[in-house]
């Protein structure tokens, strides 16, 4: 009995696994000679690129199907990527005394999602790219409101250049005037609501916690508006829906592991990548080629949020 399990203990590697562990054994190598902010510099342009082929598969399906129906999928894949990390203690997000502020948090940025797939589904790709990273811009007012912070003169200053690049894009005063581009300042204002969701539930909850109730009541709460603008996938377009769930949540997971692997100040310049990677493919998939109003507004944008982030890094360190 004995000699029959220690046999069994040492039973060799399927063929298939064997393989594959050979197959991405010399990758395995480069990766452990990476220094870590190597990494942090592969993982957060390979996870900005991954997200923007997210966005990509979104704009090609919303031409069919609605974009709540889209983040449904995106929302309820990346709930069951979320569950395992609970394997251990599957009990562990029931324990929490503060469903109330998780159901808060949810609500906002399940707000914050319809709007941005909103604008990936009616804007050019970079456009829709580029109003997301306003979010730093309403980061000053919400942390004076919220987090009684003090946040400075020159910041202030800097916000209301970033305000203005939002106008280039809405254009409400003349002809051109896009509601759109005020949907997506919108979703960047929840956004920044998100954020102070976490700073009041990161006092107490653990991250893999507000994880787990963040996708799972993103998906239950935009079931509701699916359910009433429902169209029933055809053929390709369910496997590209799962894609779209998948290129979300690793996209996004790439971008925070980076991050916390190097210098934050130097990557997250990276991240803002996206709105080129967006360009470059909006143009050579869509035949998207933004205005000059658009440029104007998405200069002044990215350069003011890119501001308020890196001296807001450099103000924490």
């Amino acid at each position: 009995m004995v000699r029959a399990m220690t046999d069994n203990s040492a039973a060799p590697v399927p063929p298939l696994f064997e393989g594959l562990r050979r197959l991405l054994a010399p990758l395995e190598r480069r990766w452990s000679g990476l220094s870590p902010m190597g990494r942090g510099i592969l993982l957060v342009s390979t996870g900005s690129l991954t997200l923007v082929l997210m966005g990509t598969a979104v704009k090609w399906l919303g031409d069919r199907l609605p974009s709540f129906e889209l983040l449904f999928f995106r929302s309820f894949v990346g709930f069951f990527f979320v569950l395992p990390v609970f394997w251990r203690d599957p009990l562990a997000p029931f324990r929490t005394k503060r469903f109330g502020m998780h159901f808060v948090r949810g609500a906002i940025g399940s707000a914050g999602n319809m709007c941005f797939f909103w604008t990936l589904t009616h804007m050019l790709l970079a456009d829709a790219m580029a109003i997301q990273f306003s979010r730093p811009l309403f980061m000053i007012p919400l942390a004076l409101l919220f987090l009684r912070e003090q946040v400075g003169l020159q910041r202030v200053a800097v916000a209301v250049v970033g305000f203005f690049g939002i106008l280039l894009y809405a254009r409400p005063f003349t002809a051109g005037f896009d509601p759109n581009a005020l949907v997506g300042a919108a979703g960047a204002m929840f956004g920044g609501l998100v954020i102070v969701c976490i700073k009041r539930l990161s006092t107490t909850e653990s991250t893999a916690t507000i994880m787990f109730y963040y996708a799972f009541w993103n998906a239950v709460l935009v079931a509701v508006p699916t359910y009433t603008v429902w169209v029933t996938p055809q053929g390709h377009e369910w496997l590209i829906l799962l894609l779209i769930g998948m290129l979300g949540i690793g996209g996004q997971a790439m971008v925070t592991a980076g991050l916390r692997l190097g210098d934050t100040t130097a990557l997250t310049p990276l991240d803002y990548s996206r709105v080129l990677y967006s360009a470059v493919i909006g143009f050579a998939v869509f035949g998207e080629l933004p205005g000059l109003w658009s440029l104007a507004g998405m200069a002044i944008i990215l350069g003011a949020s890119l501001y308020l982030v890196l001296t807001e890094r450099r103000r924490a360190a």
